[in-house]
């Protein structure tokens, strides 16, 4: 567990030295000559920033030889910022060991699932279960704690870089080594390990510890509970190289500490156990450019984000000005979407917003990156936005501290998603994050607020909660759902779930067998579709007369039911199970559990949820479509941010006695937000 956080003297409850919004961005400054420093400084000035991260990738520079620091440049460019009143996120450079490392020991290197020694030339590229790596990390680490450690320009420690990113799994000789380490401290004796993994199955059963190996590449597909256990076994490996790290920074500085996620987007990562190791919980965050509604999955990210703080404000550490250079199609943000994505984070319990990089690189693998500061340098409309956003940004410093909340949960395990995502599933197109995002859509599009949580969470507080994929869940996970029900909650669960435990064994007694009491019913057969095909669900609109206008079409995926106690809501009007139940509804206790048993996209789903909010008492707002409205509340006062993705003016009714945070003038009724714009207003609680 993380050192408890002892603040130092001028700690206001957020980050050291600043009383505002933190606006700012990974700055690089030794790709420039020193005279350029100079006016990067001015620069920040005009445009607002007041925290720079620094510092991530500058091992080489910073110990040019085994055991030979240079501190220089970085004692003048600290106080250079500090000089001009810009903070410090000082980031530990252990992303990107130096070519000498790699010399020395080139056993550190990467393999890869098939063999293959990762070189050097990129980033990520060290095992992390290498002792040598962990030591050199630890001692850069050190180094930097002892000298800056309490520096005034000091606000955060930031260390490593996108844990995970770009390569995860590590199938090295010390990643061997490491494996059977940590098998042995989980499973004690190989009887538990052989039981847990079911290794009589294909004769693969262990009779020695050194005949447990790393799951490589196979002739056929490897035992997917050992798949399962080298996915767990990889996100410890990488936290423990993070608390390596982030102890050592805290034996001599008090100043608080984080690492950046990629929430959604790195799987290696375990969010809700890295969340408790870290001070602060901060995110990267980059549209995928392909998805012309990428706002909506941008939203997703920065709900798991907070909850994966504990509702407690965060920080967006990075995201982009515009294009990024690493996708088939780097496409430009739109005039106003810059913005339009920073008051997303900001109004989902962002106190940080905060890009890469400061200025753009000339050289390297992300010179076609965006930056606060483009190719195109200040007389362009990038540097333009930034400088407006950073000065409205700065007007919004009370708004910091305060949270939001939400009434309804999705659930969201990662060890599910990595189960669910091995080989040999019944169908490729039954895709967990599909699901999840998918329903995340529908709910975004109702304008329900949402938080991301563990199924063995407390969940008591939610009036609903929606699991959309969870084919792994725990006995004791089911039986927290099942109090949720019994409680008064309503619960909704989709198809493939609770079909295994935290083995990947199919339950005692068949699918979904553990929540048979919540639900009603229980999974005979699944019963997944061919490659385009389709069927019909019919009952979802009980007045209408005629049963199918209320059709919906759904995809991928059937069951066959066996009701238990539940009504059917839903019929199969066609496809594999023609004529039997698809949508259940089930009273157990004081709540309700619905089951759907296909596959249905976000329009679908919407008359089933209308029916869903019903039962749980979630009131769904009649904002026109792709706007959308996000509420932080604060001791005195309930902020709201409103957002036009569209290119037509909307009105977003606010009520009375709100007033518009910038300007100050009085709100009643209802506030035009602008095509593409923005509108912040408060109002006394």
């Amino acid at each position: 567990m993380n050192t408890p956080f002892s603040p130092g003297p001028d700690y206001t409850g957020w980050l050291p030295g600043l009383d505002a919004i933190c606006y700012g961005g990974d700055y690089n400054p030794e790709q420039w000559p020193e005279e350029v420093w100079e006016q990067d400084v001015a620069l920040m000035k005009e445009a607002g920033v007041n925290l720079v991260s620094i510092g991530i990738f500058s091992w080489a520079l910073l110990e040019p030889r085994d055991g030979e620091f240079d501190f220089a440049w970085l004692d003048r460019l600290i106080e250079l910022l500090h000089s001009h009143g810009i903070r410090v996120d000082l980031g530990t450079p252990t992303a990107s060991p130096p070519a000498w490392f790699f010399r020395q020991y080139p056993e550190s290197r990467v393999v890869t699932k098939n063999g293959t020694v990762l070189g050097f030339g990129s980033r990520g590229m060290a095992a992390p279960s290498s002792s040598d790596y962990r030591r050199h990390a630890v001692r850069i680490a050190t180094q930097l704690a002892e000298r800056y450690g309490t520096h005034p320009a000091l606000a955060l420690w930031h260390v490593h870089n996108e844990y995970g990113a770009p390569v995860g799994e590590d199938f090295s000789a010390h990643a061997q080594r490491a494996w059977r380490t940590w098998l042995r401290d989980r499973y004690v004796t190989l009887d538990a390990l052989n039981a847990a993994w079911g290794t009589r199955f294909w004769g693969q059963v262990y009779g020695d510890w050194q005949e447990v190996g790393v799951p490589a590449a196979t002739p056929s597909i490897a035992n997917p509970a050992q798949r399962l256990d080298f996915a767990r076994f990889t996100d410890a490996m990488l936290r423990e190289c993070f608390v390596a790290e982030r102890d050592a920074i805290r034996a001599h500085s008090t100043v608080p500490i984080t690492t950046n996620f990629m929430a959604v987007a790195c799987p290696a990562t375990d969010l809700f156990a890295w969340g408790r190791e870290v001070d602060i919980v901060s995110n990267d965050h980059y549209l995928w450019a392909a998805d012309p509604r990428n706002y909506v999955t941008l939203a997703l990210a920065a709900d798991l984000t907070r909850s994966v703080a504990g509702g407690k404000p965060w920080m967006l550490l990075e995201h982009s000005t515009s294009g990024v250079n690493w996708q088939p199609r780097n496409v430009a943000k739109r005039a106003g979407e810059e913005q339009r994505n920073a008051f997303s984070h900001l109004g989902r319990g962002a106190d940080a917003i905060m890009f890469f990089q400061w200025r753009a690189s000339r050289s390297g693998a992300e010179k076609f990156h965006s930056a606060m500061i483009p190719h195109a340098g200040t007389n362009s409309r990038i540097w333009r936005e930034v400088v407006s956003l950073g000065s409205v940004l700065g007007q919004l410093g009370e708004l910091r501290g305060s949270r939001t909340q939400a009434d309804v949960a999705i659930l969201w395990d990662q060890e599910s998603l990595w189960a669910q995502g091995l080989e040999w599933r019944p169908s490729e197109d039954l895709q967990a994050g599909e699901r999840i995002q998918t329903f995340y859509d529908r709910l975004w599009r109702d304008g329900v607020t949402v938080d991301l949580a563990h199924p063995s969470s407390d969940l008591s507080a939610y009036r609903l909660v929606v699991a959309p994929a969870s084919y792994l869940l725990t006995q004791a996970s089911a039986a927290n759902l099942t109090r949720y029900v019994e409680g008064g909650g309503t619960l909704l669960v989709s198809c493939f779930s609770g079909v295994v435990d935290e083995f990947d064994r199919v339950h005692e007694g068949g699918f979904m067998a553990p929540l048979r009491d919540a639900l009603g019913v229980q999974v005979e057969e699944l019963l997944p579709l061919r490659e385009g095909e389709s069927l019909s669900v019919v009952g979802l609109s009980p007045s209408s007369d005629d049963e199918a206008a209320g059709a919906v079409t759904g995809t991928v995926w059937a069951e066959a039911l066996m009701l238990g106690g539940a009504e059917v809501v839903g019929t199969y009007a066609s496809g594999p199970a023609a004529g039997d139940a698809a949508i259940t509804r089930h009273t157990h206790g004081a709540g309700t559990g619905w089951y759907l048993s296909t596959v249905l996209d976000a329009d679908a789903l919407a008359p089933l949820m209308q029916r869903v909010y019903a039962d749980a008492g979630v009131v769904p707002s009649d904002l026109p479509e792709d706007v959308e409205v996000l509420h932080r509340v604060g001791e005195g006062t309930e902020w709201t941010v409103a957002i036009n993705h569209t290119d037509a003016d909307a009105a977003v009714p606010v009520g009375t006695g709100a007033m518009d945070a910038l300007s100050g003038a009085a709100v009643d009724g209802a506030v035009k937000v602008p095509a593409g714009e923005v509108r912040v207003l408060r109002r006394a609680r």
